[in-house]
């Protein structure tokens, strides 16, 4: 266990490079994939040091997700309040997803939405919240644009057309993952839907 005389800065360092380093390997290789070994052994503590700053995995789950979402949440916000375009707006959106590629992982949630079945309930709830919290904005900026032709055929709704842009980001990151020139083909596929939904 970590010195009790630890700075309450020096804690957060600490705690704050735990986080670091779980959301890069949790990106790569899943929950159920991760050990505390396997953190304590990149970060070069010991697994007591680590369960001192999250008692559990499921609480290290949870606040690698929640402080992702806070993350998201700025970078959507920010794309909100610099641009009032529809096409800009999704194609910085797009832009969020193919840094996570061209760092060399995938959509933190969308990883760990495939072990669902398996994730502690606090963990899952969070996903399910950084699902909703995308579905949501999408809609919203959608819907302001509405009267300026946004739209899908087939989807009734903005919602539909959020569901399905969401739906296709995350599949898309599946399938053109790290390489160069399947980086350039996730965003070439995105345009294509951006271009459709914003004529």
């Amino acid at each position: 266990m970590p010195d009790s005389d630890e700075a309450p800065t020096d804690r957060s360092r600490t705690a704050t490079r735990i986080l670091d380093v779980a959301e890069r390997l949790f990106q790569r290789r899943g929950y159920n994939a991760v050990s505390y070994a396997d953190l304590a052994a990149e970060l070069d503590l010991t697994t007591a040091a680590i369960h001192y700053h999250f008692p559990s995995k499921a609480d290290l789950g949870q606040a690698v997700v929640t402080r992702y979402r806070r993350a998201n949440a700025k970078q959507r916000a920010a794309i909100r309040a610099e641009t009032s375009a529809l096409r800009a707006r999704l194609q910085r959106y797009v832009e969020l997803y193919a840094g996570v590629l061209a760092d060399g992982g995938m959509c933190l949630c969308g990883v760990l939405a495939a072990d669902e079945a398996t994730l502690p309930t606090p963990v899952r709830r969070e996903v399910r919240g950084f699902f909703d919290d995308q579905t949501d904005w999408l809609t919203s900026i959608l819907a302001e644009d509405i009267d300026g032709g946004a739209g899908l055929d087939g989807c009734a709704s903005p919602r539909q057309v959020a569901d399905l842009l969401l739906s296709t980001i995350e599949g898309a990151m599946l399938t053109h993952r790290s390489p160069r020139n399947e980086l350039n083909t996730f965003r070439a596929s995105l345009r294509c839907l951006i271009d459709t939904i914003a004529s």
